[in-house]
């Protein structure tokens, strides 16, 4: 009986040390893109173990910092991941997985045929973007916003949005009228059966180039290296074009 008890003993910690996990911090516009290519990477790798939180780039890169239990990193920036590494907070180099776009939505009107300039109208009172303090793509809304002419006159209508999925869910839930999100979000099936969107030319902002690391925490964690590499695989990339991006 003590043999057999030493063996149980033996054989659950030994599941438990080749139990492999990852925590994965990707900013909030991968939600829908991301969450299908997690699922894929299961079914080839059943066994692992991989947790997604979304958020915005910001606040992960300083949550890094400070010790946040991350693994992979996703940003929708390429500066957090540069700044991470030269931090020594990377074990890899900054790597780009793909270009955003962002657009014009609104979940009560059609904004398929709408400008920046649209927004001034008396009918859009409030106006969602992103936190340009800590959201790349609130960054690229304000500066799109700057070519456009109208930062400073569209100051009273906009509503800020603690990421971009949080600026969607002000438009969706009606608190504003329209505002300024990522294309992967407008194309997501939730989003797509309302309203309408237009993208916002690419010149008028500093290109969405997104980019992630593996943490400096996760240097010797297979799983880490294992999704990064699943990310260039044509499944990946599919569902990646799928929901928007441009895939370098």
């Amino acid at each position: 009986m003590k043999r057999f008890l030493i063996a149980l003993v033996i054989s659950t910690f030994s599941v438990t040390a080749q139990a492999q996990k990852m925590i994965i911090a990707a900013a909030s516009d991968l939600k829908f893109a991301l969450d299908e290519i997690h699922a894929q990477y299961l079914k080839t790798y059943p066994n692992d173990q991989v947790e997604v939180i979304y958020g915005s780039s910001g606040r992960f890169s300083q949550q890094i910092e400070n010790g946040a239990p991350f693994d992979l990193f996703f940003s929708a920036s390429m500066d957090y991941p540069k700044d991470l590494q030269q931090k020594g907070f990377a074990a890899t180099e900054p790597k780009l997985y793909a270009l955003g776009r962002i657009v014009i939505w609104s979940r009560r009107h059609d904004a398929s045929q709408m400008t920046l300039n649209d927004l001034m109208e008396r009918r859009y009172r409030r106006v969602a973007i992103a936190s340009p303090d800590h959201a790349p793509y609130g960054v690229r809304a304000m500066e799109a916003l700057q070519a456009a002419g109208i930062w400073d006159e569209i100051q009273p209508k906009i509503v800020i949005g603690e990421n971009i999925a949080h600026a969607a869910q002000l438009i969706e839930s009606g608190a504003a009228n329209i505002g300024i999100i990522a294309l992967a979000l407008a194309l997501n099936p939730q989003l797509s059966r309302h309203g309408g969107y237009s993208l916002i030319p690419e010149e008028m902002h500093q290109p969405l180039e997104q980019a992630y690391i593996i943490t400096q925490r996760a240097k010797d964690n297979p799983i880490a290296f294992r999704f990064a590499e699943f990310m260039e695989q044509p499944v990946a990339t599919r569902i990646m074009e799928q929901y928007g991006f441009v895939v370098k």
